[in-house]
């Protein structure tokens, strides 16, 4: 098990996190979701880094928040937003969702029995990495049905992509800023993860096969 954990944190580290605002085309047609992939240290990040885990505006007031993830052909995966553990996370993907960012993007990368990841769309700011390797204490585990945003291997690299875990990899504490749990909907990733078609070892998802992502909705 261990080797096996070692090895899908290593897939996860791959992925070349962009957290954008400036969005790319991700029509069906053309090249819906896809991801670049390079080495860790050979990645180059993008946008100015937040710092902190405290001073997050309206977002720390209120600790929990709900939102609402509809994916065609699948239904709705309702999610709790946990801003006492992860205020900086949280108010970034309350802030793209608002913004209508992940309108029309994917889940590119599937992992049964791990994860989904999805919400690659362009090149937006930077946040702080909330976990405690990185200084920040989190104490949500990667449990199955967490939220918790993706990241390159820079610590502070995540942006907009973030995955739900599919089934526990706690290995991922303390590296991973879990930010929430789905609520309802865990038989949506159920089907998500049993139906996809992976290209490689890694759940790549060719653009055609790649659920996408109506709307995520903030109800509060």
């Amino acid at each position: 098990m261990k080797k096996v954990g070692v090895f899908l944190l290593s897939v996860l580290l791959a992925a070349v996190m962009l957290s954008g605002c400036t969005k790319k085309d991700n029509s069906p047609e053309t090249d819906a979701g896809s991801t670049e992939t390079a080495a860790p240290d050979t990645e180059e990040k993008t946008g100015d880094s937040e710092t902190g885990n405290s001073e997050t505006g309206d977002t720390a007031a209120k600790e929990l928040h709900h939102a609402q993830i509809d994916i065609k052909d699948y239904g709705v995966i309702s999610v709790e937003l946990d801003a006492s553990e992860a205020p900086i996370s949280v108010e970034n993907f309350m802030k793209l969702a608002n913004e209508g960012f992940y309108d029309g993007l994917t889940f590119h990368r599937i992992i049964k029995g791990f994860m989904m990841q999805g919400g690659d769309g362009g090149e937006c700011a930077n946040i702080k990495g909330e976990f405690k390797n990185n200084g920040v204490e989190n104490n949500i585990s990667h449990v199955r049905g967490v939220i918790s945003m993706a990241r390159a291997n820079d610590y502070d690299s995540a942006s907009s992509q973030f995955f739900i875990m599919h089934q526990d990899g706690t290995y991922l504490d303390g590296d991973y800023a879990a930010f929430g749990h789905v609520t309802e909907g865990m038989d949506i990733v159920d089907k998500i993860c049993e139906e996809a078609v992976v290209t490689d070892n890694n759940g790549s998802v060719a653009p055609e096969n790649q659920p996408v992502i109506n709307t995520i909705k903030i109800i509060d």
